[in-house]
């Protein structure tokens, strides 16, 4: 019998959701409040630039029907406003993979459409808790990617995560054409008003084609906290213009011959960023999910809403249909939760609120630095994609020096663009491993690596590589033993849980212990536990070479790393004659 999922919301999240499981064989059942001519017709709903990892998620769904159309966006550029007026800083990088921006409009309906053309249902109501109860009795999970009045209070604020009390800008949004493109090529163009707000641009694609969306984020009681008596579209454009002449006149350059894509393609508003507890209970008890905006609502400031909702939907996707025939009880959906949080929005989280703050000094030290190092420049405009990279050096102002001072070493010995350099040796398909130890102290110590590679039989050898700088390096060389875990395809969520900086990687892993402690993965592919025989200089990395006194193999299919993407392998047709 099919396993059947009602889903409340057909934005980002649960449209992507919905037509995941609903390509996997599940029944699912979509309820909007809205229907798609009403969501094509109305007003725009968000800003919506996407990132390449997000994109992904979409176009492994099949869902990625207008990369020939929309423009893209191939970078990033920060302008820091001094107080005469002009630009205290200036830089630009371009983004890895480019970003794209289609008007939620055109989007949604579309894939609404489908869902319906591939036999979904699709129920147009507003949703309330007897709504709820029913779908909780006729379906095996409800997942909730929307919901206002009611609906929102079943979910209860986390406090601990949820730093702010009430919002932090004044949002506004304007769709425009006629604007002057940018050179030398297309980006966000992201500008820091100090005391005042931001304000950012890029090329999207709209309704009635091809437009740039400008946001404005306004201190809240400052002067670009000024929609309040904008009563029509030609006043909300006249107020857009208003402060780019007052505030970034460089921009305003850009912006004497537009006007608005259409009498619906403006938006004001606030909200408060927070974050809720994933799992709400109904009042008969039964428990539903919350899905990306419902239980992680930043603020637009790094552009992650839309970002956040399609790698939330797929992590999501990805639990579900690994679940099998289990029931969707309150410890898997918390689970559910904790990977998304663990492996993204949390990082998300924090850059976004850290720059809602004031700017700490370290932060400021660090965009100066990114107009003479194009290496820092680069890493920050690619954070916008993975902000895990920001971790720990965007948070600590020692952590950053210490950054600063690797990225200017680097800038000495690179011989060649070291992105384009990572990019060829990414040509190269790798498995994933997690190496684990257990460090002299006790703790658990784990990382991913895909430099795992076998070196004899006899003796059976094996080797790896760790950055010089890694925080784990002395726990690594102390240890007598370690393990290499091969991961499985469906084991992704570990990757980046072992690559990200935290206090406890192994929160939520099954492991069981090796030899010395050393904990070994549950669910992998094989595992090797080794002796720390020796390790050799390899430039800005330590090899190490292991002695396998011990192995285990495993059926199941391998997690590939390829280009910078997380691949499976399927088997050459030459083979399966």
């Amino acid at each position: 019998m099919k396993r059947r999922v009602a889903i409340v919301g057909a934005g980002q999240s649960g449209m992507q959701l919905a037509l995941g499981l609903q390509r996997s064989g599940l029944e699912v059942t979509v309820f909007s409040n809205r229907s798609a001519q009403e969501i094509g017709e109305g007003p725009v709903m968000s800003s919506q630039c996407m990132f390449e990892t997000a994109l992904q998620a979409e176009r492994e769904l099949g869902l990625d029907w207008w990369a020939d159309e929309c423009p893209s966006v191939e970078g990033i550029a920060m302008a820091v406003r001094n107080p005469e007026g002009g630009k205290a800083v200036e830089w630009s990088a371009k983004l890895d993979g480019p970003a794209q921006s289609v008007d939620q409009r055109l989007k949604i309906p579309a894939w609404m459409a489908e869902f319906e053309k591939r036999g979904g249902q699709l129920v147009l109501r507003d949703v309330g808790i007897d709504d709820l109860e029913t779908c909780a009795q006729m379906n095996d999970l409800v997942v909730v990617a929307s919901g206002k009045g009611e609906i929102s209070g079943l979910f209860e604020r986390d406090d601990e995560r949820s730093p702010y009390q009430q919002p932090q800008r004044a949002l506004a949004l304007t769709y425009v054409k006629g604007m002057k493109p940018r050179e030398p090529h297309s980006a966000v163009c992201f500008n820091l008003i100090p005391g005042v707000g931001e304000y950012f641009v890029f090329p999207a694609l709209t309704t009635t084609g091809p437009c740039e969306i400008m946001v404005f984020e306004g201190v809240p009681g400052g002067p670009m906290d000024c929609w309040a008596d904008v009563k029509t579209p030609e006043e909300h454009l006249a107020r857009s213009k208003w402060i780019l002449d007052t505030f970034t006149p460089w921009e305003a350059e850009r912006c004497h011959d537009i006007e608005l894509t259409d009498d619906n393609g403006i938006l004001a508003g606030r909200f408060a960023p927070t974050v809720r507890k994933p799992v709400a209970t109904l009042p008969s008890g039964r428990k539903i999910l919350g899905l990306a905006d419902v239980v992680v609502l930043n603020d637009p400031i790094t552009g992650q809403g839309s970002n956040n909702a399609a790698k939330c939907a797929d992590i999501y996707l990805k639990r579900i249909l690994e679940h099998g025939d289990a029931p969707f009880d309150a410890a898997w959906m918390q689970q559910t939760f904790d990977r998304y949080w663990e492996g993204y929005a949390r990082w998300a989280t924090g850059w976004t609120n850290s720059l809602l703050a004031p700017p700490q000094p370290h932060l400021q030290k660090l965009l100066q630095s990114a107009a003479s190092m194009p290496a820092v420049a680069s890493i920050v405009v690619n954070g916008f994609d993975d902000p895990r990279a920001f971790a720990p050096w965007w948070f600590d102002a020692a952590e950053a020096d210490r950054f600063l001072e690797d990225r200017a070493r680097e800038a000495v010995v690179d011989r060649f663009d070291r992105r384009d350099f990572r990019k060829a040796l990414g040509q190269f398909s790798t498995g994933v491993t997690v190496i684990t130890t257990r460090a002299m102290d006790g703790r658990r110590v784990g990382m991913t690596a895909n430099s795992f590679s076998s070196v004899s039989l006899d003796p059976p050898l094996v080797l790896w590589s760790l950055a010089r700088q890694a925080p784990s390096l002395a726990d690594f060389t102390g240890a007598s033993h370690f393990a290499i875990n091969v991961l499985a395809a469906n084991q992704h969520h570990l990757s980046r849980q072992f690559s990200t900086p935290q206090a406890d990687k192994f929160g939520g892993v099954e492991c069981c212990e090796g030899t010395s402690g050393v904990p070994l993965l549950n669910g992998v592919i094989a595992r090797f536990v080794c002796r720390n025989v020796r390790q050799y200089d390899g430039g800005d990395h330590l090899i190490f070479i292991g002695e396998v006194e011990r192995y285990d193999r495993f059926d199941g299919e391998p997690l590939v790393f390829h280009s910078g993407y997380y691949q499976v392998t399927t088997r050459h047709p030459e083979c399966m004659q």
